[in-house]
């Protein structure tokens, strides 16, 4: 869509006022709205707005920033009433001498694409984000009590969960997003819901429609909609999936090769080497919360081992059996992103890793199919040369800090900003008293 089919198209939809959106450092969404008797302006001359209180972005003294609007991400709100309809579009940030600014995660993704698309490549990303849906507990106040009783896959005729699921697809669907398929995940009150791969800039944009339109939708009807990663103790925590291809310029997949055992590239191979290679580190940026490292943990699906397999849901890379005739669904789903994550720094961080896997031409370990590293213990793994995510936020953090690919992709701006927001993040969790050491210390100690 270009600019003037874009005020086409909203004097179409009837909308009232546009939201011009983008993401701090941490993935946060952030919004200038603004009535549509602008939009002609703001596709000329862009948005301005104060950067400085933005995390991640400008100091006081440089805190004018302008936003660039991307027409094709348009959509309309589908939650927002008729009377003041809304629309959304994303845009990329610049600084006021016109150039694109550093500290912008979109831009950091467009960087690592461009890198990609001079290949004549496209970086294709499926993501699976999964959540839990919550009733409030009283008041304002939020206690983790499940929406439903339903377990994987559960169908009931009237469910509740199903016509509130049934909803939020209804609303993505009328967003763009191409929605394959919705259902309860294992854990009461934990859905899934996918939508089509596509480049991974596209589909970053996609994780974020989807994560505030579930909140949204979820608020109309009382509930609260989290992306936490571990929300409740002792069941699964919620996951993002990414299914990831390198597709060529005549639409063919270059992870697919007949001829070999797994029916995977050498340029797969490689790819899936560098993720391995840059895995400890990779954590910081794909795993990014406190919260993150309690769902990595033996127990409940999540991986926690470093290694790859075809027929190993424990593994850190599963690549899905082949099937006669899809060429094009040769792919490498790498298990250990969580919804927390900035889905712009995430898909340029992975991207970054796997592009180093192959430029050096890695091997990965032999695949890990058939076992259970769970039940390994720490002398059979280390045999076996099979490594350990970080067991916490401080620890990422120290590995991100190690890895020169990785902040080399992230650019200094954004690591700068970054690594001082989680380390900030970590101290608060550090010096906290939580509940659990007040029922276990406070009467015995």
């Amino acid at each position: 869509m270009n600019p003037k089919e874009l005020l086409a198209r909203v004097k179409e939809d009837h909308v009232k006022f546009i939201s011009y959106q983008f993401t701090d450092v941490t993935g946060a969404v952030k919004s200038v709205d603004a009535p549509i008797d602008r939009l002609e302006v703001a596709l000329e001359d862009g948005v301005w707005f104060d950067g400085s209180s933005v995390e991640g972005f400008a100091r006081i003294q440089e805190s004018d920033m302008r936003l660039v609007i991307d027409p094709a991400t348009y959509a309309v709100l589908p939650w927002s009433p008729a009377e003041s309809r809304r629309a959304r579009v994303f845009c990329d940030i610049y600084t006021p001498d016109g150039k694109p600014f550093e500290g912008d995660p979109r831009g950091v993704l467009k960087r690592a694409l461009a890198n990609v698309a001079e290949r004549g490549w496209t970086y294709n990303v499926g993501p699976e984000p999964e959540f839990f849906l919550f009733r409030r507990n009283g008041g304002e106040g939020i206690h983790p009590v499940p929406h439903d009783v339903g377990g994987y896959f559960d169908f009931s005729a009237d469910d509740e969960a199903v016509r509130v699921r049934t909803e939020l697809m209804d609303a993505l669907s009328g967003m763009g997003l191409e929605v394959e398929i919705g259902h309860h995940e294992v854990a009461l009150g934990q859905h899934e819901i996918d939508f089509r791969f596509a480049d991974a800039l596209r589909t970053a944009d996609n994780v974020l429609t989807l994560k505030y339109t579930v909140k949204a939708i979820a608020a109309k009807h009382d509930l609260v909609a989290s992306f936490m990663p571990k929300p409740v103790f002792g069941i699964n925590g919620s996951g993002m999936h990414c299914h990831q291809s390198l597709f060529d310029a005549k639409g063919s997949n270059l992870f697919h090769d007949e001829k070999d055992e797994f029916h995977l590239s050498k340029l797969a191979y490689g790819f899936i080497a560098g993720q391995l290679a840059h895995a400890r580190a990779l954590a910081a940026i794909v795993a990014p919360t406190v919260n993150s490292y309690k769902r990595l943990v033996p127990g409940y699906e999540a991986p926690v081992y470093i290694g790859w397999a075809q027929t190993n849901r424990s593994a850190l890379i599963r690549i899905p059996r082949y099937t006669e005739g899809r060429d094009k669904a040769a792919r490498a789903e790498l298990r250990f992103p969580d919804p927390s994550a900035n889905p712009y720094l995430a898909f340029a961080a992975i991207l970054s890793a796997a592009l180093d896997g192959i430029d050096n031409k890695m091997t990965p370990p032999a695949p890990l199919n058939n076992i259970n590293l769970y039940h390994l213990d720490a002398e059979e793994r280390r045999k076996m040369g099979v490594g350990e995510l970080p067991g916490s936020l401080a620890e990422a953090l120290v590995e991100l800090d190690r890895d020169e690919v990785l902040k080399a992709a992230l650019g200094d701006t954004i690591y700068e900003a970054f690594v001082r927001a989680k380390w900030a993040e970590w101290d608060e969790f550090r010096i906290h008293v939580t509940d659990w050491e007040v029922e276990r210390y406070l009467e015995v100690a």
